[in-house]
């Protein structure tokens, strides 16, 4: 514990890999931020503010999963567990939390002055964990100076979200993106680092579940809101069941498909690693989309019928052509899979113009999970056929 380990490259080929208690550890303080942002789009939504809700939103919602996917893959290839990467590692964690207590300035006044404190420190301990890896492992040093350079420069750049007008905050936002975004892709050029597949797949596939669990809670809310006034109206029950029943199926589908084997490559890796962050917005914005159904069922919810049933239907559309696009096509299980995930996709769109949308929604994924079921069983079978 307290001897000061040599950081070097990890095994990509390591048996056994699996998350540490300090990066589950690390994931709830970031699922704190996650639902901070999710109450903000709940009540935005709620009181009709659709543009402020959704822009809000999905800015803060970056900030959050970009820390959060750059220590991930970073300790997949350099996590040495010794006492001073725990520091640093918790360094960053304060820093979310800092950063979380800025969301709500940042959503209703794009003030991001908390935020960048936060954001900062996790990008410093970032940095300095990569310095550290220049330090320790010759082979990548290269590849380890140019991120802590990259993360340094970018950090720089969302200067500009601080001081410009509030009419020109996208466009700042938009320019912080871009350089965050190219900092992997610049860095992993010539020699990429050893992150191990297996141990990426269950890092992602963790803060998936723990972010589900928001949704788990905004169906309990129903059931909550009319215990405590004394009744159940069927409306509530049906909401609430029909959530649990949608949190349950997107569990499903986002796990039936082997994730690891995908992961063949830093290339294929990088996007499939950027393209969880519309996986991840949508999962944590489903729960702000439950909440805001419940308002609209109990009258004090400033929006339409519609306006309601596509806060919640918008949300699992995005999320089943992202697991469409990143879990199952790259498996290529048939043209009838892909017709089914796309199919469903459009059918929850669909099920807001209808009078029962939440239990709509969840008969169509019910169905999907069937129907995928079944045509990859019909998919393995002439495989299985050849081996015996």
């Amino acid at each position: 514990m307290i001897r000061l380990r040599p950081m070097r490259a990890r095994d990509a080929g390591e048996s056994h890999r699996t998350a540490t208690n300090l990066e589950l550890f690390f994931d709830l303080c970031f699922v704190v931020a996650v639902s901070f942002a999710g109450s903000q789009l709940h009540h935005a939504l709620s009181e009709g503010h659709l543009a402020q809700g959704v822009l809000g939103y999905l800015t803060t919602f970056f900030a959050i999963w970009w820390a959060w996917m750059n220590h991930t893959w970073f300790a997949s290839a350099y996590d040495n567990d010794d006492w001073l990467f725990r520091l640093t590692t918790l360094v960053q964690m304060s820093g979310v939390l800092v950063l979380a207590a800025g969301v709500p300035r940042a959503f209703q006044d794009h003030d991001f002055r908390v935020v960048y404190a936060g954001y900062l420190i996790m990008r410093l301990a970032m940095a300095a964990h990569w310095l550290r890896a220049a330090c320790g492992d010759p082979a990548g040093r290269p590849t380890a100076v140019r991120y802590a350079v990259g993360i340094c420069l970018a950090q720089a750049g969302w200067i500009p979200l601080l001081v410009v007008p509030g009419e020109w905050y996208l466009a700042a936002f938009a320019f912080g993106v871009v350089l965050e975004l190219s900092v992997p892709v610049w860095a992993e050029r010539g020699s990429p680092t050893a992150w191990h597949p297996h141990h990426i797949a269950e890092r992602y596939g963790s803060f998936t579940i723990i972010m589900m669990g928001e949704n788990v809670l905004a169906a309990t809310v129903a059931f909550q809101g009319e215990a405590r006034g004394g009744g159940l109206r069927p409306e509530l029950i049906v909401l609430a069941l029909g959530a649990l029943v949608i949190a349950f199926a997107m569990w499903w589908l986002y796990f039936d498909p082997p994730t690891a084997d995908i992961l063949d490559s830093t290339r294929r890796a990088i996007l499939w690693g950027y393209g969880h962050y519309a996986v991840f917005a949508a999962v944590g914005a489903f729960s702000a989309g439950v909440e805001v159904a419940i308002d609209f069922e109990s009258g004090t919810a400033h929006l339409s019928g519609t306006g309601a049933a596509l806060a919640v239907s918008v949300p699992v559309a995005v999320f089943l052509f992202m697991v469409w696009l990143l879990h199952v096509r790259p498996h290529r299980y048939g043209a009838a899979d892909s017709a089914a995930f796309l199919g469903a996709a459009v059918l929850v769109l669909l099920s807001a113009l209808t009078p029962t949308p939440v239990p709509l929604l969840a008969v169509v994924l019910v169905a999907l999970v069937i129907v995928t079921g079944v045509t990859r069983r019909e998919a393995r079978r002439p495989a299985s056929g050849a081996l015996g």
